[in-house]
């Protein structure tokens, strides 16, 4: 994608983001281009579109203006064109069906490209649809706080080429009248592929990202697990949230999920460096489709909040046999999920998680019995067992990463002295280790960094990495902070060292 081709991402009207999100720029859970956002300011939440209904807007100056002739996002109280992915595991070879509301309707077109690293462009452009028919779909169903959009008809079908390589795509939707643009997350796998396994098997964390999102931000039905819409445009918190959140639906705003980029940031850097990577989402690994066995070592290069019992279960027979994992971020499998077949009777399209909620007995999202909300350390299960940190709170301001050990292999040629900082490396949210909770057996462990931050009620906390091995010989690694994937190549975030002591863990895992 040259200088034309990246212009035409350039909408600026993206809820996080203020260039193209798929190139060398800001993405899309970003407000800024050099900062996290990790406060709320009054009653708008950190991954709401300050534009949605009832929430105060951006001040002067901040959001840029689109380029003449540039797309605006479809925002989610008009819909001009929203659309989501079929359900079904996409191969070469195979199809993904979409399906694309327009208001009004006109005719539009869908553009296909691969995240990737292409001489430095973000993605690839794959191929383009013909224009196509658009129609106004019917109103999402909403039954209590769950919208979906499964009676959608299809709008188009691609059939995926079989010398397209796994990995995430994304659909760009775009009016035919280039009046609006909107975008559709999927990803291309490629489980039966016997002549080639590769090292690295990257998990995409879809399960986490519809967590999040509140389509539609329409001031009245849309729900995450976090928020929803009062009726009047203002939002109540998670006691009236929804407890259920469906796959069916398109994401909010731009059509992008939070935290995308951090898978991005992970996979651009990955196959600059030549990594060989397979792909699957967490869905995947809910529905045993995942043989951690084949791969070296597990990647989950972003936010992964939200895990099933089937996920963590199959993640640590795979540690227990020798597969090593690598978990890029923090607050990982914090809270304990169901997944449920839709309305349709396709398997895994309804999430179902209580968080502090009393749901009735017997329903999806009711939990363990007797836990006193849907965290896993609630049910007697903290993260740290599998971990070796888990999740200690949010960070008020981005502040560095302080290494510890750097004798230690991981630092190799960092260049890092004992107590020496990474600047902004610690954001977001972040883990730490507990020392009255059970760690895994290991026969080696090592904290490499151990790092002062401020919540947000300003007191004092520790962020701190992790690495032990276990008796079968893997790795498991954890970040501890958001910001590691960005620091792989994000403009304005890079950081040398933590590219490097990303590729001293794969190589020694990829060896070992």
């Amino acid at each position: 994608m040259g200088t034309e081709l990246n212009r035409r991402w350039e909408s600026g009207t993206h809820a996080y983001s203020v260039s193209d999100p798929f190139g060398q720029g800001p993405l899309p859970w970003l407000r800024s281009p050099d900062q996290y956002l990790a406060g709320a300011e009054g009653a708008v939440p950190w991954y709401v579109s300050v534009d949605a209904p009832g929430q105060q807007p951006l001040s002067e100056g901040v959001r840029p203006k689109p380029p003449v002739g540039t797309p605006q996002s479809s925002n989610d109280v008009d819909q001009q064109i929203k659309g989501f992915a079929s359900a079904g595991v996409i191969r070469p070879g195979g199809s993904v069906d979409f399906r694309v509301t327009v208001n009004p309707p006109r005719e539009f077109t869908v553009d296909v490209y691969r995240i990737g690293h292409y001489g430095g462009d973000g993605a690839r452009h794959m191929t383009s649809s013909p224009l196509i028919a658009g129609l106004a779909q019917p109103a999402p169903l909403v039954v209590d706080r769950t919208v979906s959009c499964h009676h959608w008809w299809h709008s188009w079908r691609l059939q995926v080429p079989l010398h397209w390589k796994p990995g995430a795509y994304v659909a760009v939707l775009t009016t035919a009248d280039m009046l609006h643009r909107s975008h559709i997350p999927f990803t291309v796998r490629d489980f039966a592929d016997q002549g080639h396994t590769a090292e690295l098997l990257l998990v995409l964390p879809d399960v986490t990202w519809q967590a999040y999102n509140l389509f539609p931000e329409d001031g009245r039905t849309g729900a995450s697990l976090y928020h929803a819409w009062d009726g009047r445009g203002g939002l109540v918190g998670e006691s009236e949230a929804a407890v259920t959140v469906s796959f069916d639906r398109p994401h909010a705003t731009a059509g992008l999920p939070l935290h995308v980029g951090h898978a991005y940031d992970f996979i651009r850097w990955a196959e600059r460096y030549g990594y060989d990577l397979s792909y699957a989402t967490a869905t995947d690994l809910h529905a045993g489709q995942v043989d951690p066995s084949e791969h070296r070592a597990l990647v989950f290069p972003g936010h992964d909040e939200y895990w099933s019992e089937p996920m963590r279960r199959t993640v640590e027979r795979a540690r227990d046999g020798g597969t090593s994992l690598v978990f890029l971020s923090a607050n990982t499998m914090y809270w304990r999920v169901e997944l449920s077949a839709a309305a349709s009777g396709e398997p895994n399209r309804l999430l179902n998680c209580r968080k502090r909620q009393k749901p009735g007995p017997g329903t999806p999202a009711a939990g363990v019995p007797g836990a006193a909300s849907a965290l896993w350390r609630d049910a007697g299960e903290p993260e740290q067992h599998l971990l070796g940190v888990q999740y200690s709170g949010r960070v008020a301001a981005p502040v560095p990463l302080v290494a510890r050990h750097t004798a230690h292999w991981l630092w190799d040629g960092t260049g890092l002295q004992e107590g020496d900082e990474l600047p902004g490396l610690v954001a977001g949210e972040a883990d730490r280790y507990y020392p009255k909770v059970a760690l895994p057996e290991h026969t080696e462990r090592v904290l490499l960094a151990h790092s002062p931050y401020r919540d947000l009620a300003g007191r004092t906390r520790y962020q701190e990495t992790s690495l032990y091995r276990a008796p079968s010989g893997a790795y498991v690694f954890a970040a501890g902070t958001f910001a590691w994937s960005p620091a792989l190549g994000r403009p304005g975030l890079t950081d040398e060292r933590v590219q490097r002591a990303t590729a001293n863990l794969l190589d020694r895992l990829c060896k070992n």
